[in-house]
C-alpha cells in the first residue's frame, strides 16, 4: 500500500511539473504585447452619464416679426427670404477628445455637415497618454454654433467641449517663413532655380541664335537712335552687386523680425526662414510687412488658445479701463 500512494504521489508530481514546463515554454513563445490603455472610447460616456447636467437653453436668435398671410405671400412671390440678425463672428472650441483613431474625421465630419469651415485646426496628445486636445476656430453665428458644439460633445470619444470666444483666453500662433533677400524683382527667377532658389530663368541659356538676335537689335537700334528702345531682359547681378543687396536686405529683415519678437533660423545663400510666435493679427501684419521683400514659401500652425487663471484680490482689466475712460475730479489734481 506504501509503495503504490508513493507511486501515485510521484506520478502527480511529474505531471504538474509538465504543464509548469509547457505552460512557461508558451509564454516564452508569445510575443510581446503592447500595454493596455487605460481608457476607452466608453470612459468619456462614462464620464458625461455621472456628471450629466441639464444645458442652459440656446442662445435666443433675434427673429423678424410676425408678418401677415399678404406679406409672406409677397415675400416669397417678390422677395428673398428674410436672414436672421445675428452676426457671424469667430468661435473658439476647445476640444477634449480620446486619444484613438478616426476621433479627427468624425469631429470635422459634424462640423462640415453643418457648414462650417475649419479656420484652423490645431491637435496634440496632452500629457495624458489616452487624452488629446483640440483648438478648432470657426466663424457663425452664436445659436447655430452652440448646437453644434452640443452634437460635437454628444459624440462618445469626446470628453468635453468649451467655447472660449468669451472668455479670457492667451491664443498663440506659429509662423514660419521663407524670404528671399536679393529683391522681390528676382523672386519669380528664385521659384524657377529649384530647392536652391538660385536666380535662373527661362532665357538664361544663351545660345548662338541668341547672340545673333542681340547683335541685330542692337543694330537696328543704332541706325534709329530716336526710336524708343525696346524692352530687353534684365542683366544678371554682378557678384558684388548681389552682395550688396543680401547684406541690406537681410539687415532689414533682422530689425523688423526683432521688433515683432521673431527670430531668423536659417540663412541660405538666397533667402532665409524667419520663426515667430504670436497672435493671428500680429502674425498677418508681419507677413504683410515682409511681403515686400519677397515671400517664397510660408506655414503656420493654427491658434491655439488656454484660459488664463483669474487673480484673486486684484480687479479685471475691464474694469480698469472704465475707471480710466470715467471723468476726473478737477479738485484732486495738483495745482498748474
Amino acid at each position: 500500500m506504501l509503495a503504490l500512494r508513493a507511486r501515485a504521489t510521484s506520478s502527480r508530481a511529474l505531471s504538474a511539473a509538465r504543464r509548469f514546463t509547457t505552460s512557461a515554454r508558451a509564454q516564452l513563445d508569445e510575443p510581446p504585447k503592447p500595454p493596455r490603455p487605460i481608457d476607452d472610447s466608453t470612459s468619456a460616456l462614462d464620464y458625461k452619464t455621472s456628471h450629466k447636467v441639464r444645458p442652459p437653453p440656446l442662445p435666443k436668435m433675434d427673429l423678424p416679426r410676425s408678418r401677415s398671410a399678404e406679406e409672406a405671400v409677397t415675400n416669397i412671390l417678390y422677395n428673398t427670404p428674410p436672414p436672421s440678425l445675428q452676426p457671424f463672428k469667430k468661435h473658439v472650441l476647445n476640444c477634449l477628445v480620446q486619444n484613438e483613431p478616426g476621433v479627427l474625421s468624425r469631429v470635422s465630419g459634424i462640423l462640415a455637415g453643418r457648414g462650417f469651415n475649419i479656420d484652423s485646426l490645431v491637435v496634440c496628445s496632452t500629457e495624458i497618454r489616452d487624452l488629446s486636445r483640440m483648438c478648432i476656430v470657426i466663424s457663425g453665428q452664436d445659436g447655430v454654433v452652440e448646437q453644434a458644439r452640443r452634437q460635437l460633445e454628444d459624440l462618445v470619444p469626446v470628453w468635453a467641449v468649451l467655447d472660449y470666444t468669451e472668455t479670457r483666453t492667451i491664443s498663440r500662433e506659429l509662423l514660419l517663413v521663407k524670404v528671399s533677400i536679393l529683391g522681390p524683382e528676382y523672386l519669380e527667377d528664385q521659384l524657377a532655380g529649384g530647392p536652391s532658389h538660385e536666380p535662373r530663368a527661362a532665357h538664361a541659356e544663351h545660345t548662338k541664335l541668341a547672340r545673333e538676335m542681340a547683335l541685330a537689335r542692337n543694330f537696328e537700334e543704332s541706325a534709329h537712335p530716336a526710336a524708343p528702345a525696346a524692352p530687353t531682359a534684365r542683366a544678371p547681378l554682378t557678384p558684388s552687386e548681389a552682395l550688396r543687396q543680401r547684406h541690406q536686405h537681410l539687415a532689414s529683415l533682422h530689425v523688423l523680425a526683432s521688433q515683432f519678437g521673431a527670430r531668423i533660423v536659417d540663412v541660405s545663400e538666397n533667402s532665409v526662414i524667419v520663426e515667430m510666435s504670436g497672435k493671428t493679427s500680429r502674425v498677418e501684419a508681419f507677413l504683410g510687412l515682409v511681403k515686400p521683400f519677397g515671400i517664397i514659401e510660408s506655414a503656420r500652425t493654427g491658434l491655439m488658445a488656454m484660459p488664463r487663471t483669474p487673480i484673486a484680490g486684484l480687479a479685471e482689466d475691464d474694469d480698469v479701463v472704465a475707471e480710466e475712460g470715467a471723468a476726473v475730479d478737477a479738485s484732486l489734481l495738483p495745482p498748474g
